[in-house]
């Protein structure tokens, strides 16, 4: 049985917020010997996962452009520091993310090409196409799925248990830094850009379809420069597809955390902590390794 990690959050009192912390210079060896397909041997669900790693970096950047939108309106000397942590985390997700990408690179994967397209989306059309009340809000929807999207990899299931330690320790790190600066974004969005309800779930409504596209997108391309048919994608695809959709599997739990960001006062804050966030901490504290906070943290997590 999972280890129940932290309580409901009724209201978005900073007291009741973790610190946001960047973890700089990480080593989480990924230049080391890791296969290919370093998710069990699984085509499908190594390309998933993969095809995040390439998303982040243009999409960190745009969610800190988004935000620096509205940042000469902001007095507030606590929500400027979260900030200034939400950057500097950011920054080193994408950092840490480029280094991975580059072993995609290496295996002949068009990361290049993929994040041209992802940039001329969300740089060129979205913020020539919108409001920036509206990106803002794009932004806390993304921010929302990234967020939730840790109850799914690192409960007691244990899903990601068949995946390379260290591509998993990047992803933990990843999740935990997620976690705490998940309420920067949403703040900005409504105290100081004033975006109402109605666009701010009509934003969650078009992350809550383009995010998964681009991400389809991405794993397609990967797997047909793999080499494998299209009849093979099929197969492939059918058999990861119920990985993710059937009951009890990856997308199901999410769907729980996924639906109060429609309630009209809903805040991040409201969301149950990530499980194993403590022992995150405790393991990373004790000699500043990712990967064996990750271990530490899955140990404590799965029953």
């Amino acid at each position: 049985m999972a280890t129940k990690i932290g309580s409901v959050m009724n209201n978005s009192n900073p007291q009741q917020q973790h610190p946001i912390i960047p973890r700089e210079r990480l080593d989480f060896g990924l230049d080391g010997d890791i296969p290919k397909y370093w998710f069990g041997g699984d085509p499908f669900k190594t390309r998933f996962f993969d095809a995040m790693s390439i998303i982040f970096p243009p999409g960190e950047r745009f969610f800190m452009t988004t935000v620096r939108d509205f940042r000469d309106r902001i007095r507030d000397p606590k929500l400027l520091a979260d900030i200034q942590g939400f950057n500097r985390q950011e920054a080193q997700h994408s950092i840490v993310h480029n280094q991975y990408n580059q072993r995609l690179c290496e295996q002949g994967v068009d990361v290049d090409g993929m994040t041209r397209w992802l940039e001329q989306l969300m740089f060129d059309n979205y913020r020539s196409r919108f409001s920036r009340e509206y990106t803002l809000a794009i932004t806390g929807a993304l921010e929302h799925f990234t967020a939730i999207g840790a109850h799914a990899m690192f409960d007691h299931r244990d899903i990601m248990g068949d995946a390379h330690p260290n591509v998993r320790a990047m992803y933990a790190w990843h999740a935990i830094e997620e976690v705490e600066h998940k309420g920067v974004a949403y703040d900005v969005m409504q105290d100081y850009a004033h975006v109402g309800y109605f666009t701010r779930v009509l934003a969650l409504l078009h992350a809550t379809f383009m995010f998964p596209a681009v991400i389809h997108r991405f794993q397609n391309q990967m797997l047909k420069e793999d080499g494998f048919t299209f009849w093979e994608r099929v197969k492939i695809k059918a058999k990861g597809y119920w990985w993710l959709l059937k009951p009890g599997g990856f997308v199901t739990p999410i769907i729980k955390h996924y639906l109060p960001y429609y309630k009209p006062n809903y805040h991040p804050w409201q969301e149950v902590d990530q499980p194993g966030y403590e022992e995150w901490l405790q393991g990373f504290n004790k000699d500043r390794d990712p990967v064996e906070a990750a271990e530490f943290m899955r140990t404590a997590v799965v029953r």
